[in-house]
């Protein structure tokens, strides 16, 4: 089955990662429509797909040769488009990090339940090969996860303060690294702890240089279960191009039961147990971004609808919003069940 698609926002990895997996998964999916609020970007968009290029995202929503969206970009409409597609009944894939209130979250929850749409989001951590090898050794070799540590150092740059706070790199960052945490362990967090850091006199929220939260997976004893602690900071100036490529941290560090494991992605694994140091470079049979359009086929096309992208997008978000209230309270929040 051919899927007709409508694109909406195009991102910095449009032409890296989505346009050529769009290519390669020709005889799955069409290109019918393209906006992005930059006409002469969308134009260079269709054009090779000899798709048509629409004045805005719910005029590409209600197209009748549309069957799904992708939104591959945050702009000022924030979680509109979601909601125009689910009007219009067309699946979403949503590769833009959503920094929305908890009231809105819910909107966007309810709503996609409600019109029974497909919806995938893009953590594309998940799908590389050195996670998936890494949830094979912690099943095979490592043992459980007890310790995480996931620290992603970004440039420096001052956000436009017209800007939607989903537009912020660094709480985009968060958002999928947060998942990807969930991910390893293999379960929801019980609580968390956040801290916020901006400089003197800012506003925190928009101007942070430095986001960091703790999450608790104990089942019941506090401290007992898994214990993530992730990081993103843009604290070094984006034209200091040496400092913020100077011993970059792996990007990924797990504790387990029977030994340690440091993962740099997309495809290097380094562990460590009883016999020593073992060192791996993987390979994928498709690029990640294939998988990931490969994964909102089957969800489109599918007689079972499936409901855990939706679920673990909210959970992220979620996430993030009670770190932050966790940084004005000073105290670890519990998470909802």
């Amino acid at each position: 089955m051919r899927i007709r698609i409508g694109l909406i926002g195009l991102s910095d990895v449009w032409p890296s990662r989505h346009a050529p997996s769009l290519r390669a998964l020709a005889d799955r999916f069409e290109v019918r429509a393209v906006y992005d609020p930059v006409t002469r970007r969308a134009e260079q968009a269709a054009e090779p797909f000899g798709a048509s290029v629409v004045a805005g995202y719910r005029a590409l929503t209600e197209r009748e040769d549309v069957d799904a969206v992708m939104i591959l970009a945050p702009h000022w409409y924030g979680m509109l488009p979601i909601l125009a597609a689910c009007d219009a009944s067309k699946a979403v894939y949503c590769a833009a990090g959503l920094d929305l209130t908890p009231e809105e979250a819910g909107q966007v929850k309810r709503r996609v339940e409600e019109s029974g749409v497909a919806f995938v989001a893009e953590f594309v951590r998940r799908h590389m090969p050195a996670t998936i090898r890494l949830k094979e050794l912690i099943a095979s070799r490592l043992g459980p996860p007890r310790l995480l540590f996931c620290h992603q150092r970004m440039a420096g740059e001052r956000r436009n303060g017209h800007c939607r706070p989903s537009q912020d790199p660094a709480l985009r960052e968060m958002l999928e690294l947060i998942d990807w945490c969930c991910y390893v362990v293999d379960r929801s967090p019980r609580h968390v702890t956040g801290i916020v850091h901006a400089p003197a006199g800012e506003n925190s929220a928009r101007e942070a240089d430095y986001h960091m939260l703790s999450l608790d997976f104990s089942a019941e004893t506090p401290g007992a279960g898994p214990v993530a602690q992730i990081s993103c900071g843009r604290y070094i100036p984006s034209h200091w191009q040496e400092a913020i490529n100077y011993r970059p941290p792996a990007s990924l560090q797990v504790a387990c039961a029977n030994g340690v494991a440091f993962v740099d992605l997309p495809s290097t694994v380094v562990w460590f147990d009883e016999a020593g140091r073992h060192q791996e470079h993987l390979d994928s049979d498709r690029p990640v971004g294939e998988q990931m359009l490969l994964h909102f086929h089957r969800a489109i096309t599918s007689l079972v609808r499936r409901t855990s992208d939706l679920e673990d997008a909210y959970r992220a978000l979620q996430i993030i919003q009670e770190s932050r209230n966790s940084h004005r309270r000073g105290c670890r929040i519990e998470l909802p069940r």
